[in-house]
């Protein structure tokens, strides 16, 4: 990890919103921070899903 990461508190949704637009959160971790992860419990969905991107 290159240094911590201290987040403020916000007053409300738009302020923390705008926080993490701005933030470059390559200054706070390293590709070896990362580890891998497994989900042996999860099931195959049969209903459609969609996500929808801004």
């Amino acid at each position: 990890m290159k240094k911590p990461l201290n987040r403020p508190k916000f007053k409300n949704e738009d302020q923390e919103r705008e926080y993490w637009a701005k933030l470059d959160l390559s200054e706070y971790f390293e590709p070896s921070d990362f580890v891998p992860v497994s989900f042996p419990n999860l099931k195959p969905t049969t209903r459609l899903i969609s996500i929808k991107t801004a």
